[in-house]
Parts: C-alpha cells; sequence; structure tokens
C-alpha cells in the first residue's frame, strides 16, 4: 500500500521564529490517523529563523535523527557534547534514561531540518550524541543509510531501534530503488522536487507511507533529494 500525505494537509504551527509542519501527532495537533508509521512516532518539517532556536529540554527513551535541508543547526547537551551540523548532514540523539539539550540556528540565515523522533527496541539505556558528515556526492543515483539499527553493515550513525534513515539525491530523470521486507513500513518525504513512487506522484515535502510495496522504485520527475525511514 501506498498513501500520499500533501503537504498542505499536514499539522502546522507558526511560532514566528520557529514554522513547523508535522506529518504525525505533535503538540497541538492532534489526528488519530496519523500516531505514527511503524517504529516513527514525529517526522517534523522545520523553519528555524536565524539567531533562534530550541532552548534547553529535556528528552527521554528516544532515538532522535536530525536531517539538516539548509543552513546549520547548533546542538549542545547535558553530557558535554556540542557539534555544528551543516545541510546534508545528520545527527543522532539516544535519549535513553534521559538527557537535557538545546538546538539553536546560530546562523545569519534561515535553517531548515527534519526532525524524525523513532522508538527504541528497548528504554532506560544511557543516552548518547552523534553526527556525521555525509556528502551529498555520495548519495547522487541512489540510497545511503545515514542512522541505523545495525551500524556496522551499514557503515552509519547509530539507532538504538529496528530502522534504518536513509537518503538519496536524484537528477530528474534517475530512479533509485529500495528493497522493501514483507512487515516492515517506509515514510519517504522529497525535501524538494517531485517524485513518482511505484507509480504514484508525490510533490516536495508531501509524505509518502508505503508497506508490503516489496521493492520501492523513486523516480525523479524533477531533481529531488529524497529522505526515507524503513523500520519495522
Amino acid at each position: 500500500m501506498i498513501d500520499i500525505r500533501p503537504f498542505d494537509s499536514l499539522g502546522a504551527a507558526n511560532h514566528g521564529w520557529l514554522d513547523a509542519m508535522h506529518h504525525f501527532s505533535f503538540a497541538s495537533y492532534y489526528d488519530p490517523q496519523r500516531m505514527g508509521w511503524g517504529r516513527i512516532r514525529v517526522w517534523n518539517d522545520d523553519t528555524i529563523a536565524a539567531k533562534s532556536g530550541f532552548p534547553p529540554h529535556p528528552h527521554d527513551n528516544m532515538e532522535i535523527v536530525t536531517f539538516v535541508r539548509t543552513g546549520a543547526i547548533t546542538h549542545e547537551d547535558s553530557l558535554g557534547n556540542k557539534g555544528r551540523t551543516v545541510a546534508g548532514d545528520v545527527q543522532v540523539m539516544s535519549a535513553g534514561t534521559g538527557i537535557r539539550h538545546s538546538e539553536f540556528n546560530l546562523e545569519d540565515e534561515t535553517t531548515t531540518i527534519f526532525q524524525i523522533w523513532i522508538l527504541p527496541d528497548s528504554q532506560g539505556e544511557p543516552p548518547a550524541w552523534d553526527q556525521r558528515e555525509f556528502p551529498r556526492a555520495s548519495r547522487d543515483g541512489g540510497f545511503v543509510v545515514l542512522a541505523s539499527g545495525t551500524p556496522e553493515a551499514d557503515e552509519a550513525l547509530s539507532i538504538r531501534a529496528d530502522a534504518k534513515v536513509a537518503a538519496a539525491t536524484l537528477k530528474a530523470g534517475q530512479t533509485a530503488e529500495w528493497q522493501a521486507a514483507p512487515g516492515r513500513h517506509q515514510y519517504l518525504v522529497a525535501q524538494t522536487g517531485r517524485i513518482r513512487v511505484n507509480g504514484q506522484e508525490a510533490g516536495a515535502r508531501d509524505g509518502i507511507a508505503t508497506k508490503d510495496e516489496g521493492v520501492l522504485r523513486v523516480e525523479a520527475l524533477e531533481d529531488a533529494e529524497i529522505v526515507l525511514v524503513d523500520s519495522r
């Protein structure tokens, strides 16, 4: 099955400094039909104004993946970690037993991110944070795994969930395939460009929920950058 969720059907919350779109129920946005997909609990499409951001706040027992679309985000947490993640790169935070962190756009330009929350396989693990550069050229023409519950096998950042976060950069006319095992869920968003997934078209920033498709054939109708989560 494939369910296309148009961008203008998502939950919306504009706080001035933060313009957020919610693919799943979050904060004041509630839709009982959109409480998650597989292990995904949250997928927020955030636009953060220059010199603003999220002050220190707590999380626990959640895997939080931040894919920076444009600009950069600076992270600081209660473990003493600090890092700046730029466009195209990824940071992951395993909240575990509890962690406080802040995320600020310290740049002179707007920053846009996808922030994805994934339910962990087990609770009560020690918190952790990491980031990594993933040059866009490395994913030209096909999917590259960015974060994974099997990080050594995928040469990716580690998350504590039976899930993979992947991305592909496609020129118009190019096609990438993702092997979708039976019983697993996929959710993908093209941050730019129109795409066709197994014959169904979707626009930039639309959500695409799939299950039991076997192989996902993603065709770029325009130059596109796609982020995908595959989970049980």
